[in-house]
Protein backbone atom coordinates (compact mmCIF):
# COMPACT_ATOMS: atom_id res chain seq x y z
CA UNK A 1 0.00 0.00 0.00
CA UNK A 2 0.82 3.86 -0.82
CA UNK A 3 -0.25 6.51 1.04
CA UNK A 4 0.51 9.80 0.08
CA UNK A 5 -0.52 13.67 1.19
CA UNK A 6 -0.08 16.54 -1.56
CA UNK A 7 1.22 19.56 0.01
CA UNK A 8 2.55 22.87 -1.67
CA UNK A 9 5.62 22.08 -0.54
CA UNK A 10 6.04 19.14 -2.72
CA UNK A 11 4.18 15.59 -2.51
CA UNK A 12 4.84 13.32 1.19
CA UNK A 13 5.11 10.03 0.66
CA UNK A 14 3.72 8.74 3.77
CA UNK A 15 3.48 5.18 3.70
CA UNK A 16 6.04 3.84 0.61
CA UNK A 17 4.75 0.18 -0.90
CA UNK A 18 3.86 -1.08 2.99
CA UNK A 19 3.19 -4.79 3.31
CA UNK A 20 2.30 -6.71 6.47
CA UNK A 21 0.06 -9.70 7.47
CA UNK A 22 -2.03 -10.14 10.72
CA UNK A 23 -3.47 -13.22 12.54
CA UNK A 24 -6.39 -14.05 14.64
CA UNK A 25 -5.22 -13.70 18.57
CA UNK A 26 -1.65 -12.63 17.77
CA UNK A 27 -0.18 -9.24 18.29
CA UNK A 28 1.59 -7.35 15.76
CA UNK A 29 4.02 -4.10 17.24
CA UNK A 30 4.91 -1.72 14.45
CA UNK A 31 7.35 0.54 15.67
CA UNK A 32 9.44 3.36 14.70
CA UNK A 33 10.17 7.20 15.30
CA UNK A 34 7.59 9.74 14.54
CA UNK A 35 7.34 10.08 10.93
CA UNK A 36 8.09 6.28 9.78
CA UNK A 37 4.48 5.93 8.82
CA UNK A 38 2.98 3.87 11.64
CA UNK A 39 0.04 5.82 12.41
CA UNK A 40 -0.61 6.66 8.77
CA UNK A 41 -1.03 2.99 7.36
CA UNK A 42 -3.26 2.45 10.32
CA UNK A 43 -5.52 5.29 9.67
CA UNK A 44 -5.08 3.84 5.75
CA UNK A 45 -6.53 0.83 6.60
CA UNK A 46 -9.65 2.15 8.78
CA UNK A 47 -9.96 4.50 5.88
CA UNK A 48 -10.21 7.71 7.95
CA UNK A 49 -7.41 9.84 5.53
CA UNK A 50 -8.55 13.15 4.89
CA UNK A 51 -8.99 13.32 1.22
CA UNK A 52 -7.50 16.10 -0.13
CA UNK A 53 -4.51 16.13 0.89
CA UNK A 54 -4.52 12.83 1.51
CA UNK A 55 -4.96 9.59 -0.58
CA UNK A 56 -4.37 5.93 -1.58
CA UNK A 57 -2.33 5.41 -5.05
CA UNK A 58 -1.67 1.87 -4.58
CA UNK A 59 -1.95 -1.15 -2.91
CA UNK A 60 -4.89 -3.20 -1.69
CA UNK A 61 -6.27 -3.45 2.18
CA UNK A 62 -7.47 -7.73 2.31
CA UNK A 63 -9.86 -8.43 5.60
CA UNK A 64 -11.57 -12.11 5.07
CA UNK A 65 -10.88 -11.36 1.27
CA UNK A 66 -12.38 -8.13 0.72
CA UNK A 67 -10.26 -5.34 -0.61
CA UNK A 68 -11.49 -2.10 2.14
CA UNK A 69 -10.20 0.07 -0.50
CA UNK A 70 -13.02 -0.74 -3.00
CA UNK A 71 -15.72 -0.55 -0.45
CA UNK A 72 -18.84 1.74 -0.58
CA UNK A 73 -18.30 4.55 2.83
CA UNK A 74 -21.19 2.85 4.29
CA UNK A 75 -20.03 -0.55 3.98
CA UNK A 76 -16.98 0.70 5.60
CA UNK A 77 -18.34 2.82 8.66
CA UNK A 78 -20.41 -0.50 8.68
CA UNK A 79 -17.30 -2.55 9.22
CA UNK A 80 -15.02 0.21 11.60
CA UNK A 81 -16.39 -0.29 15.25
CA UNK A 82 -17.89 -3.65 14.44
CA UNK A 83 -15.34 -6.10 12.63
CA UNK A 84 -12.13 -3.36 13.30
CA UNK A 85 -12.20 -1.39 16.24
CA UNK A 86 -9.41 1.52 16.78
CA UNK A 87 -7.75 3.16 19.83
CA UNK A 88 -6.29 6.37 19.14
CA UNK A 89 -3.50 7.69 20.96
CA UNK A 90 -5.10 10.76 22.65
CA UNK A 91 -9.10 9.81 24.22
CA UNK A 92 -9.69 13.19 25.27
CA UNK A 93 -9.86 14.58 21.68
CA UNK A 94 -11.24 11.00 20.73
CA UNK A 95 -14.02 11.49 23.15
CA UNK A 96 -17.42 13.58 22.31
CA UNK A 97 -17.06 16.54 25.33
CA UNK A 98 -20.78 16.93 25.76
CA UNK A 99 -21.89 12.95 25.90
CA UNK A 100 -21.50 10.89 28.99
CA UNK A 101 -18.93 8.38 28.36
CA UNK A 102 -21.56 6.08 28.84
CA UNK A 103 -23.79 7.28 26.38
CA UNK A 104 -21.32 6.85 24.04
CA UNK A 105 -19.93 3.07 24.55
CA UNK A 106 -24.07 2.67 24.36
CA UNK A 107 -23.91 4.75 21.01
CA UNK A 108 -21.06 2.91 19.40
CA UNK A 109 -22.94 -0.61 20.86
CA UNK A 110 -26.35 -0.09 19.10
CA UNK A 111 -24.78 1.58 16.00
CA UNK A 112 -23.80 -1.42 14.76
CA UNK A 113 -26.51 -4.07 16.69
CA UNK A 114 -30.04 -2.12 15.41
CA UNK A 115 -32.22 -4.73 17.58
CA UNK A 116 -30.53 -3.31 21.05
CA UNK A 117 -32.73 -0.93 22.95
CA UNK A 118 -31.44 1.86 25.21
CA UNK A 119 -31.83 0.10 28.68
CA UNK A 120 -29.72 -3.22 27.20
CA UNK A 121 -26.74 -1.18 25.51
CA UNK A 122 -26.85 0.71 29.04
CA UNK A 123 -26.29 -2.23 30.88
CA UNK A 124 -24.07 -3.67 28.20
CA UNK A 125 -21.86 -0.63 28.21
CA UNK A 126 -21.34 -0.98 32.23
CA UNK A 127 -20.98 -4.35 31.50
CA UNK A 128 -18.03 -3.06 29.79
CA UNK A 129 -16.78 -0.43 31.74
CA UNK A 130 -16.49 -3.55 34.84
CA UNK A 131 -14.61 -5.37 32.58
CA UNK A 132 -11.79 -2.74 31.98
CA UNK A 133 -11.59 -1.95 35.44
CA UNK A 134 -13.32 1.13 35.94
CA UNK A 135 -14.40 1.26 39.31
CA UNK A 136 -18.20 2.36 40.30
CA UNK A 137 -19.08 1.92 36.21
CA UNK A 138 -22.96 2.48 37.48
CA UNK A 139 -22.01 5.86 38.15
CA UNK A 140 -19.01 6.39 35.27
CA UNK A 141 -21.63 5.93 32.87
CA UNK A 142 -23.49 9.01 33.73
CA UNK A 143 -19.83 10.89 33.75
CA UNK A 144 -18.67 13.24 31.03
CA UNK A 145 -15.05 12.64 29.54
CA UNK A 146 -13.58 15.65 31.77
CA UNK A 147 -14.33 14.06 34.94
CA UNK A 148 -12.18 10.95 34.39
CA UNK A 149 -8.59 10.78 34.73
CA UNK A 150 -6.21 9.84 31.46
CA UNK A 151 -5.99 6.31 32.21
CA UNK A 152 -9.93 6.45 32.86
CA UNK A 153 -10.55 7.84 29.66
CA UNK A 154 -8.23 5.16 27.75
CA UNK A 155 -9.79 2.65 29.77
CA UNK A 156 -13.08 4.07 28.18
CA UNK A 157 -11.42 3.71 24.31
CA UNK A 158 -10.82 0.17 25.14
CA UNK A 159 -14.47 -0.52 26.10
CA UNK A 160 -16.04 1.15 23.02
CA UNK A 161 -13.19 -0.53 20.74
CA UNK A 162 -14.17 -3.95 21.95
CA UNK A 163 -17.98 -3.39 22.55
CA UNK A 164 -18.82 -5.04 19.31
CA UNK A 165 -16.18 -7.83 20.18
CA UNK A 166 -13.93 -7.02 16.84
CA UNK A 167 -11.47 -9.40 15.01
CA UNK A 168 -9.14 -6.65 14.96
CA UNK A 169 -8.04 -4.36 17.62
CA UNK A 170 -5.70 -1.14 16.13
CA UNK A 171 -4.07 0.61 19.35
CA UNK A 172 -2.31 3.40 18.33
CA UNK A 173 0.17 4.37 21.38
CA UNK A 174 -2.50 3.43 23.49
CA UNK A 175 0.07 4.65 26.62
CA UNK A 176 2.11 7.26 25.35
CA UNK A 177 0.21 9.83 27.99
CA UNK A 178 0.12 7.80 30.70
CA UNK A 179 2.59 7.64 33.39
CA UNK A 180 4.30 3.59 33.78
CA UNK A 181 2.04 2.78 36.45
CA UNK A 182 -1.43 3.50 34.66
CA UNK A 183 0.26 2.47 31.13
CA UNK A 184 0.79 -1.09 33.25
CA UNK A 185 -2.54 -1.03 34.28
CA UNK A 186 -4.07 -0.19 30.53
CA UNK A 187 -1.64 -2.61 29.21
CA UNK A 188 -3.24 -5.34 31.56
CA UNK A 189 -6.72 -4.06 30.52
CA UNK A 190 -6.03 -4.35 26.99
CA UNK A 191 -4.56 -8.00 27.04
CA UNK A 192 -7.56 -9.08 28.91
CA UNK A 193 -10.09 -7.56 26.13
CA UNK A 194 -7.48 -9.70 23.47
CA UNK A 195 -8.02 -13.04 25.14
CA UNK A 196 -11.95 -12.15 25.39
CA UNK A 197 -12.19 -11.19 21.75
CA UNK A 198 -9.51 -13.50 20.22
CA UNK A 199 -8.81 -10.19 18.23
CA UNK A 200 -5.73 -10.08 15.98
CA UNK A 201 -3.97 -6.49 17.74
CA UNK A 202 -2.10 -3.89 15.93
CA UNK A 203 0.27 -2.10 18.99
CA UNK A 204 1.94 0.67 17.40
CA UNK A 205 4.23 2.52 19.60
CA UNK A 206 7.88 3.66 19.68
CA UNK A 207 8.11 2.01 22.94
CA UNK A 208 10.14 -0.81 22.59
CA UNK A 209 10.00 -2.00 26.05
CA UNK A 210 5.66 -2.55 25.25
CA UNK A 211 6.83 -4.32 22.40
CA UNK A 212 9.00 -6.68 24.42
CA UNK A 213 6.39 -7.07 27.08
CA UNK A 214 3.41 -7.35 24.18
CA UNK A 215 4.39 -8.59 20.78
CA UNK A 216 4.42 -11.76 19.11
CA UNK A 217 6.04 -10.24 16.12
CA UNK A 218 7.47 -6.80 15.13
CA UNK A 219 7.31 -4.63 12.08
CA UNK A 220 9.95 -1.44 11.80
CA UNK A 221 9.00 1.30 9.55
CA UNK A 222 11.45 3.71 8.84
CA UNK A 223 10.92 7.03 6.30
CA UNK A 224 7.20 5.25 5.70
CA UNK A 225 8.71 1.77 4.74
CA UNK A 226 9.15 -1.57 6.22
CA UNK A 227 12.63 -2.11 7.16
CA UNK A 228 12.12 -5.23 9.39
CA UNK A 229 9.91 -8.00 10.16
CA UNK A 230 11.13 -10.80 12.60
CA UNK A 231 9.01 -12.11 15.76
CA UNK A 232 9.96 -10.61 18.90
CA UNK A 233 12.80 -12.93 20.17
CA UNK A 234 14.66 -12.34 17.05
CA UNK A 235 14.34 -8.74 16.85
CA UNK A 236 15.59 -8.17 20.42
CA UNK A 237 18.33 -11.26 20.38
CA UNK A 238 19.35 -10.83 16.58
CA UNK A 239 18.27 -7.59 14.67
CA UNK A 240 19.34 -7.35 10.78
CA UNK A 241 18.45 -3.83 10.01
CA UNK A 242 21.10 -0.74 11.75
CA UNK A 243 18.08 1.10 12.55
CA UNK A 244 16.18 -1.36 14.72
CA UNK A 245 20.38 -1.46 15.83
CA UNK A 246 19.76 1.94 16.41
CA UNK A 247 16.63 1.59 18.26
CA UNK A 248 18.05 -0.40 20.58
CA UNK A 249 21.64 0.71 21.43
CA UNK A 250 19.18 4.07 22.65
CA UNK A 251 17.36 2.44 25.02
CA UNK A 252 17.84 2.94 28.65
CA UNK A 253 19.33 -0.11 30.50
CA UNK A 254 19.43 -1.12 34.21
CA UNK A 255 22.74 -3.00 33.90
CA UNK A 256 24.13 -0.21 32.76
CA UNK A 257 25.46 3.42 34.37
CA UNK A 258 25.99 5.92 31.62
CA UNK A 259 25.81 9.69 31.72
CA UNK A 260 24.51 9.52 28.06
CA UNK A 261 22.78 7.59 25.82
CA UNK A 262 23.73 7.21 22.64
CA UNK A 263 20.71 8.06 20.18
CA UNK A 264 20.56 7.69 17.24
CA UNK A 265 22.43 10.29 14.71
CA UNK A 266 21.09 12.53 12.21
CA UNK A 267 17.21 13.01 12.07
CA UNK A 268 14.74 10.85 10.47
CA UNK A 269 14.50 11.64 6.42
CA UNK A 270 12.34 14.30 4.90
CA UNK A 271 9.40 12.41 3.44
CA UNK A 272 9.07 14.86 0.31
CA UNK A 273 13.10 14.22 -0.76
CA UNK A 274 13.82 11.09 0.63
CA UNK A 275 17.82 10.34 0.48
CA UNK A 276 18.60 8.30 -2.66
CA UNK A 277 19.41 4.40 -2.23
CA UNK A 278 18.77 3.45 1.19
CA UNK A 279 16.77 6.23 3.04
CA UNK A 280 18.70 5.48 6.54
CA UNK A 281 22.03 5.29 5.03
CA UNK A 282 22.95 8.98 5.93
CA UNK A 283 22.76 7.73 9.63
CA UNK A 284 23.83 3.93 9.31
CA UNK A 285 26.71 2.78 11.33
CA UNK A 286 26.87 -0.27 8.96
CA UNK A 287 26.68 1.26 5.91
CA UNK A 288 30.51 3.34 6.19
CA UNK A 289 29.68 5.27 2.98
CA UNK A 290 29.36 2.49 0.70
CA UNK A 291 28.43 3.49 -2.67
CA UNK A 292 25.11 0.78 -2.88
CA UNK A 293 23.71 2.22 0.20
CA UNK A 294 23.65 5.52 -1.70
CA UNK A 295 22.54 4.44 -4.99
CA UNK A 296 19.99 1.62 -4.67
CA UNK A 297 17.33 1.09 -2.55
CA UNK A 298 17.10 -2.00 -0.44
CA UNK A 299 14.54 -4.51 -1.16
CA UNK A 300 12.79 -6.46 2.02
CA UNK A 301 14.14 -9.95 1.61
CA UNK A 302 14.06 -13.45 3.61
CA UNK A 303 17.23 -13.25 5.62
CA UNK A 304 16.65 -16.67 7.82
CA UNK A 305 14.88 -17.69 11.08
CA UNK A 306 11.62 -16.43 9.51
CA UNK A 307 13.33 -12.77 9.34
CA UNK A 308 12.60 -10.42 6.45
CA UNK A 309 15.13 -6.70 6.47
CA UNK A 310 15.91 -4.64 4.06
CA UNK A 311 19.34 -3.44 4.31
CA UNK A 312 22.26 -4.50 1.85
CA UNK A 313 24.13 -5.59 4.41
CA UNK A 314 22.29 -7.53 7.01
CA UNK A 315 25.01 -9.79 7.80
CA UNK A 316 27.01 -7.45 9.17
CA UNK A 317 24.73 -6.33 11.56
CA UNK A 318 24.69 -9.13 14.34
CA UNK A 319 28.82 -7.98 14.61
CA UNK A 320 27.76 -4.70 14.98
CA UNK A 321 25.10 -5.64 17.93
CA UNK A 322 28.44 -7.50 19.03
CA UNK A 323 30.36 -4.58 19.21
CA UNK A 324 27.27 -2.53 20.44
CA UNK A 325 27.10 -4.43 23.70
CA UNK A 326 30.86 -4.91 24.15
CA UNK A 327 30.86 -0.68 24.30
CA UNK A 328 28.10 -1.08 26.67
CA UNK A 329 30.33 -3.60 28.67
CA UNK A 330 32.67 -1.59 29.14
CA UNK A 331 30.75 1.45 30.09
CA UNK A 332 29.80 -1.00 32.63
CA UNK A 333 33.33 -2.07 33.76
CA UNK A 334 34.14 1.35 34.27
CA UNK A 335 30.73 1.92 36.29
CA UNK A 336 31.42 -0.41 38.36
CA UNK A 337 35.39 0.00 39.29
Amino acid sequence: MTTEFVTPAGVVKAVNDVSWDLHPGETLGVVGESGSGKSVTAMSILGLIQKPPGRIVAGEILFEGQDLLKMSEKALRQLRGRAIGMIFQDPMTSLNPVLTVGDQIAETIRLHNRGIGRDEARTRAIELLAMVGVPDPESRYDQYPHEHSGGMRQRVMIAMAIANDPKVLIADEPTTALDVTIQAQVLDVLRTAQERTNAATIMITHDLGLIAENADRVVVMYGGKVVEVADVFSIFAACRHPYTLGLMSSLPRLDVDVEQLEPIPGSPPNLIDLPTGCAFHPRCRVSKGREICRTEVPLLRDVGDGQQAACHFSDEVPAEMAVVSDEMGAQLGTATS
